[in-house]
């Protein structure tokens, strides 16, 4: 398991939060766990992201 941390860079994703610098936001995580998706629903379509990428962003968001 990797070190997840949330990231902000104005040259990424307009300086939104995101997972460890990668391209997937804070709000794309909690926007798909608000719609009804379940972590193991969201790692297959982002295999990049760990299940503790999906804990932090929402963490980060509460």
């Amino acid at each position: 398991m990797t070190l997840t941390r949330i990231t902000f860079d104005p040259k990424v994703m307009g300086g939104k939060p995101c997972i460890g610098g990668m391209r997937v936001t804070v709000g794309m995580i909690v926007g798909l766990v608000a719609a009804g998706y379940s972590t193991e629903e969201i790692l297959p379509a982002y295999p990049y992201l760990e299940a503790a990428d999906v804990r932090e962003a929402l963490n980060y968001a509460a």
